[in-house]
């Protein structure tokens, strides 16, 4: 019965076992699918399922015919220009991480875009080159074919070198599209949740240091072999600074130029976003300036620069991956898929949430997988989402993929029509775009302080995730950060939060005694609340975290006991004990003995429970004993344990618990099904009879129990011990574990 009264409410009903509960109300027994019959359903098929399954596998399907097209034309239009400008340059800047041809970095930011545009779920990301994917790439390309294969420098040999690395990136970017694909359809979207927030933010910021120092080289101009080993970053800047003296004044003035702008007119479009109709374009116009510029003024015969140089007309014929290639970077394949896909992801998720449509996180890595192998074979490398770009694309007005399909458009003209007026543009002016786009990665920094006051694991995991991908290399690093933030898990899991409990106010609510002044602990009851699994690894520290909240060790205190009743058993039987009315009394001098002759080399004995049925008289263990010996005195009789936080328990951990606990009480339903279907975990002491609905229905059947016991007024009133009422507020449920006078 639930009254209201005010701002409080009233319950009464009884104070439930967990038997008594299911007595009074019927409950439903529900059948758990097993894995078969997951099985089962996942390969059936029916009309409705083909239907649903089509639907799933071309979104595109889905929202096209429902596109407001006099709405949102205009904006995706719109969106789609200026993201495709974007795209072409970035295309561009990022085939330098790749080290391969500038051009190719074209076919990187068209061909996804098209797959994704028919199988991907979410509406505002941009699809195409990601800085980190491409410096990920583009150390794999440095390692099969390194800086010093070039050898002499002719045009001859130079060709042949970048057609050897546009292999390479197209061969590994084509299996970390198979990757994804397999991921997708053998539904491993959750892959995701294993990278988190602080494990991706010190990896991207990580990452974008590389591309930093990757991008040196264009800017000083100076040749400077690649790195891919454990401290690369420390052998590259070494390079670097060894051949300081080297530097192209020229590009290097130019880059700073440049570099000033793009973050000036960056820094103004966040600042006024709000009262600008759209972003500054800065890279186009930057790009358009400086190859007026380097075409007018001649500058890479008068400063000896290096130019993009002539851009492939038209597209490359589809090729297959190498094998040979492949088989030498199946880890580096499988990294890439799964960071190109975390990016991606979050930023798709970052964007789903403020518009409010659904993501699917496998049909993301159907779509990101086909891509990749499209633009695979057509060399292109591998794609992800830029955030400055996605930026564009949805702070312009785009509403759906459409605008994904204008952009390609535009990557389309200039590749197929006007890249050759990009021929004379600086490579240092590239780099200088790439450097410009790492300022949201770089402000990444910021996060340490905020994560260390709110959660210092999660900012130890950034700052190990930086040091090892920044140190031992984006692939090796990232190995290292997952290692190490599944070592975290295994660490907290290990460590659970383990508390004493005590009633607040008078009521049904039961908090962390420490915290509160206003407690009621009953005499003789200890409420120890787990929060946390109980498994192999934490059931030894959970045991002694018990055992320290109890405030003495069972198993000694048992041992005492019955060595006590051995040495009194002797004493009885040599006469020095006699029994009275008022105990025992000892008639002679106490002789104490060590206690490995008690023990008599039958420790195995002192663990079993105490016996005094064949003692003229029970012993009351805490009153005062015979001279000579002593036994811990023990003033708890109950102990309630809280597993409401606990998820499972494995098998290790029931093993203990049936060595410490006599009597279980608990309400769990998943639990209780696990303790007696699997485990046997029940027997004639530990009974499900013995399962409680809540913590104050254990306390007060234990204070019901004890009243009972202490006054022969009350043994009447037992049998109604089940139906009595109580006066309470029960708003969750809980899992208990009750021991009631005896020790485990």
């Amino acid at each position: 019965m639930v009254e209201p009264v005010g701002n409080h409410y009233v319950i009464a009903r009884p104070v439930y076992s967990e038997n008594a509960f299911n007595e009074e109300h019927e409950k439903l027994h529900r059948y758990h699918k097993t894995f078969w019959d997951h099985l089962k359903h996942y390969f059936s098929c029916s009309p409705q399922r083909v239907k649903k399954i089509a639907l799933n596998l071309f979104p595109v399907i889905s929202w096209l015919p429902a596109y407001r097209f006099r709405e949102w034309v205009l904006s995706d239009i719109v969106s789609g220009i200026n993201t495709g400008l974007v795209a072409v340059l970035q295309g561009l800047a990022f085939a330098l991480l790749v080290n391969v041809p500038p051009s190719y970095g074209l076919y990187a930011a068209f061909f996804p875009v098209l797959v994704y545009f028919i199988f991907g779920t979410s509406r505002h990301i941009s699809v195409g080159p990601f800085p980190v994917l491409s410096l990920m790439v583009g150390g794999v390309v440095t390692r099969l074919v390194p800086d010093d294969s070039i050898g002499n420098g002719n045009s001859t040999n130079i060709s042949a070198i970048n057609d050897e690395r546009v292999m390479v990136a197209a061969s590994v970017t084509f299996l970390s599209g198979i990757v994804q694909l397999l991921l997708g359809i053998f539904r491993f979207g959750f892959i995701v949740i294993y990278l988190s927030q602080s494990l991706i933010s010190g990896f991207t910021t990580a990452a974008a240091i590389h591309v930093l120092v990757s991008q040196l080289k264009f800017m000083f101009q100076l040749p400077v072999p690649g790195f891919n080993k454990p401290f690369g970053i420390i052998y590259t800047l070494e390079s670097i600074f060894s051949q300081i003296t080297e530097t192209n004044v020229a590009d290097l003035v130019t880059s700073l130029v440049v570099l000033l702008i793009v973050f000036v007119v960056k820094e103004m479009n966040d600042r006024y976003k709000e009262k600008l109709p759209t972003p500054i374009p800065i890279e186009l116009l930057v790009t358009v300036l400086a190859a007026l510029v380097s075409h007018f003024v001649n500058f890479e015969e008068k400063f000896n620069v290096a130019v993009v140089g002539k851009l492939e007309e038209g597209f490359q014929t589809p090729v297959a991956p190498d094998v040979g290639i492949l088989q030498n970077c199946i880890g580096d394949g499988i990294s890439i898929a799964i960071v190109g896909f975390a990016v991606a992801f979050s930023v798709a998720k970052v964007y789903s949430i403020k518009h409010d449509y659904p993501l699917d996180g496998n049909q993301e890595l159907i779509a990101f997988g086909l891509g990749n192998i499209v633009g695979g074979s057509f060399k292109g490398f591998a794609s992800s989402t830029a955030l400055s770009r996605s930026g564009v694309q949805e702070s312009t007005g785009g509403k759906t993929q459409i605008a994904g399909i204008i952009s390609s458009v535009i990557v389309l003209v200039v590749i197929l029509a006007i890249g050759f007026l990009l021929a004379p543009l600086q490579k240092s002016v590239l780099a200088s775009l790439a450097l410009g786009n790492l300022k949201g990665m770089l402000m990444q920094f910021k996060e340490v302080g905020i994560l260390w006051r709110k959660d210092k694991y999660d900012c130890v995991i950034w700052v190990v995730t930086f040091l090892s991908a920044v140190f031992l290399g984006l692939d090796i690093g990232l190995a290292t950060a997952v290692a190490f933030q599944l070592l975290t898990v295994v660490i907290r899991s290990q460590i659970p939060s383990c508390t004493v409990l005590a009633n607040v106010g008078r009521s049904n609510i039961y908090r962390n005694r420490k915290d509160y002044t206003d407690i009621y602990e009953p005499e003789g009851v200890k409420i120890f609340r787990c929060s946390s699994p109980i498994f192999f690894a934490n059931i030894e520290f959970f045991r002694e975290k018990l055992i320290t909240a109890v405030g003495f060790n069972p198993l000694r205190v048992l041992r005492k006991r019955n060595k006590a009743l051995r040495k009194i058993r002797k004493m009885l039987k040599k006469g020095e004990l006699r029994v009275t009315p008022k105990g025992l009394v000892c008639m002679a001098n106490p002789m104490y003995e060590s206690d490995e002759e008690l023990d008599n080399n039958k420790i195995e004995e002192l663990d079993q429970p105490t016996i005094m049925t064949d003692l003229p008289i029970r012993i009351n263990w805490s009153t005062d004993l015979p001279p000579g010996i002593t036994v811990p005195q023990v003033n708890i009789h109950s102990i309630i344990l809280d597993f409401s936080s606990v998820s499972f328990l494995d098998f290790s951990a029931m093993t203990v618990l049936r060595k410490v606990i006599t009597i279980c009480k608990t309400n769990s339903d998943h639990m209780k099904e696990k303790l007696t279907d699997r485990s046997a975990f029940f027997d004639e002491e530990i009974k499900p009879s013995m399962f409680f609905l809540t913590i104050h229905d254990a306390v007060l059947h234990i204070l019901l129990k004890k009243d009972i016991a202490s006054s022969p007024k009350l043994k009447l009133s037992e049998v109604t011990l089940q139906s009595s009422s109580f006066i309470t507020l029960l708003p969750f449920q809980y899992l208990w574990i009750n021991k009631y006078c005896q020790i485990w």
